[in-house]
């Protein structure tokens, strides 16, 4: 098998004391924070997260054994449940700082199961009778009760991402109530039944918090159900049955991951995919719930790749057993699969030394590249992926230096699921770009700038790190790199995005090249190549090479109608003096042209009946605007007037005529 390893664990665990008979430890899933809490905090609790401003060390007064500890966003209070009944707060907040009060939850003999922060200062109880929603008041040293709810709760879940909680009601778990939480408001949610396995009677299942992961996945609040097999099916094999829970309606089962196997699972998301590890192979694999079939209601995915171990890891030692020269200690991948909860989103794992770990698990995007075949399929996964750019020019560039054996149509599907991220991109930044300038209208929210992922691969990436060195390569056919510049420019086409002249530029080059002038002269007469200022003057450099690229340029000029000027130029540049004069009388600018720049090109030409037509023309131009042949001195012809003098005499001049 394949030792390509495409989960890894991060570089930099967060580091913290291992649990003992001194030490409690406690994770917060909604800060990512670590509680390391010695003697009931008498002795210290320390606070580690992410990164440091998550981190914090302080004392409490040991009033008992804590059974759960979390600060609310942004450290500003923190709630400690040391008993069944009541949860105690200590201010953070500087203006406040440590001031104490309790609050005993509100159902007679109701146990607090557990508690979640929904804002800085609002907190929701579970009870085994209920839920209640407080607003704490840290400067009156209380709490207010904001809206409370009575149901029978078994266990529950929360997602910090949606600020929901699930509560498991009945006596078999299965119907589960979801409850969501914004500003100083609770929404009850349309509550729904997990299907659960049949078995044999008299037994019946019953649903735990060990079989269900709530999780935010491309945005939608998902439940997510690790089913076992059943019995009275055909296939053995355990699945995970995703709910999708929108803010509004009802529930809806969506997808099916089908595992393959049996025994026990874990589940982590990760850069919005599924990954579900199995303990006794020590194996993980990983779903992705946008490659599915279209127009399917339901969808049911198999592994996107074959089954991997998470990379090795090497954990160094630290402190007084420290020894410069000794090797860092490899983490045994055992301990990682053991110490994965069966339903945890976060991997949270114990090393077996002295201190505790908690890791971050992550996608390594580079080996999925060969372990995934289909370029199409390999790019839908990637342009989903987070940090997805690199890879994604890479594998653009193995497949056009001959690593995919798919040829043109491959390059094509690859190239417009590209572009069609890009378009939509653009699509964004002009939506937000015109509703920006024009104003938020009355009674709608203003827009948030759509953010540039690294899934856009723009114009300019492809041709500094794929396209412009695949020109170059001398072992690859010119009909094929030709045809694959070609083919990009026709899929940038079809999404209505402005092809950038210097894609063309490659294109014409590769033509000259190899002296395809007819099939340049095809692409530009039938529009293939876009008319732009920029190619019109590449074409102007080719003369020498291809004399008719000078009308062709010409051509496209005068199509451009913005480029008047710049033909003017082209044809004095090349002493068409009378072409000149013509052309800018057929646009209808002569009137406001320069005198002296069309003198001073027919002198140039040493032809003295030309010059002489060019000065009449003005002459009689002049008449026309202001009833006088002369020149202005801000024209500054003076010196052409004496030469024509000289030339021709001063009788030749036209006299101004008297009214």
């Amino acid at each position: 098998m394949s030792e390509e390893h495409y989960l890894e664990l991060c570089e930099n665990p967060v580091q913290f004391e291992n649990a003992s008979s001194v030490n409690n430890v406690f994770f917060d899933e909604a800060n990512k924070q670590v509680f390391a809490v010695r003697s009931g905090g008498a002795t210290g609790v320390v606070v580690k997260g992410p990164d440091d401003k998550n981190s914090v060390a302080f004392r409490m007064d040991d009033k008992g054994e804590v059974k759960c500890i979390k600060f609310s966003i942004g450290n500003k209070i923190l709630a400690v449940q040391r008993t069944p009944k009541s949860v105690d707060f200590i201010s953070f907040i500087p203006d406040y700082p440590h001031l104490e009060c309790s609050q005993e939850c509100k159902m007679k003999n109701a146990s607090i199961l557990g508690f979640c922060w929904t804002n800085w200062n609002e907190i929701v109880f579970v009870t085994d009778q209920g839920i209640e929603f407080y607003q704490v008041l840290p400067d009156k040293r209380s709490l207010k009760l904001l809206k409370s709810q009575s149901v029978n709760v078994n266990w529950y879940m929360y997602c910090p991402e949606t600020a929901v909680i699930l509560l498991s009601t009945t006596a078999q778990g299965n119907v589960l109530q979801p409850f969501a939480f914004k500003s100083g408001t609770m929404s009850k949610m349309p509550k729904f039944e997990i299907e659960l396995p049949v078995v044999p009677k008299p037994a019946k299942p019953n649903l735990t918090e060990r079989d269900i992961a709530v999780a935010t996945i491309y945005g939608q609040l998902y439940v997510m159900y690790l089913k076992h097999h059943s019995r009275t099916t055909d296939s053995p094999c355990a699945e995970v049955v995703l709910y999708q829970l929108p803010r509004e309606g009802s529930y809806k089962k969506t997808n099916v991951l089908k595992l393959n196997t049996t025994g026990k699972f874990a589940l982590n998301v990760v850069d919005n995919l599924v990954v579900v590890h199995h303990q006794s192979s020590q194996t993980s694999i990983i779903f992705d719930i946008k490659l599915r079939e279209p127009d399917c209601a339901l969808n049911v995915h198999q592994p996107v790749l074959p089954g991997r171990s998470i990379h090795p890891y090497r954990i160094p030692l630290t402190g007084l057993a420290a020894v410069p020269t000794q090797p860092p200690v490899p983490c045994e991948l055992c301990i990682l699969y053991e110490t994965f909860s069966p339903a945890c989103l976060t991997c949270a794992v114990c090393s077996p030394f002295a201190s505790g770990y908690l890791w971050y698990l992550q996608v390594k995007l580079p080996p999925t590249v060969n372990l995934l075949q289909d370029k199409g399929k390999l790019m839908d996964f990637l342009l989903r992926r987070r940090d997805c750019k690199m890879v994604i020019l890479s594998v653009c560039a193995q497949m056009l230096n001959g690593g995919d054996k798919g040829g043109l149509p491959v390059v094509a599907t690859v190239f417009d699921k590209l572009n069609q991220v890009y378009k939509e991109y653009l699509e964004a930044e002009q939506t937000y770009t015109v509703a920006t300038e024009s104003g938020p209208s009355r009674g709608s929210a203003a827009r948030e700038r759509p953010v540039r992922t690294q899934a856009v691969i723009d114009q300019s990436d492809m041709y500094t790190h794929v396209l412009s060195s695949f020109s170059e390569k001398k072992d690859t056919s010119h009909k094929f790199i030709i045809a694959v510049l070609m083919e990009y420019i026709r899929s940038l086409n079809q999404v209505q995005i402005t092809v950038q002249h210097y894609l063309y530029e490659l294109v014409i080059k590769m033509l000259v090249q190899h002296n395809l002038f007819y099939m340049l002269h095809q692409f530009l007469q039938y529009h293939v190549l876009s008319d732009s200022k920029p190619l019109a003057c590449l074409l102007l450099s080719l003369e020498s090479t291809y004399p008719p690229a000078h009308q062709l340029s010409l051509d496209m000029l005068k199509r451009l109608s913005t480029a008047n000027d710049e033909i003017v130029e082209v044809l004095l540049s090349r002493q068409q003096v009378l072409g000149a004069l013509r052309f800018i009388r057929s646009v209808g600018g002569h009137g406001n042209i320069s005198a002296r720049k069309f003198l001073d090109a027919a002198r140039q030409t040493a032809d003295q009946m030309l010059f002489y037509t060019i000065f009449r023309f003005f002459e009689q131009r002049n008449m026309r605007l202001r009833g006088n042949p002369s020149f202005i001195p801000g024209e500054h012809c003076e010196e052409h007037v004496v030469y024509f003098k000289q030339v021709f005499g001063e009788q030749a001049l036209m006299k101004q005529v008297t009214v």
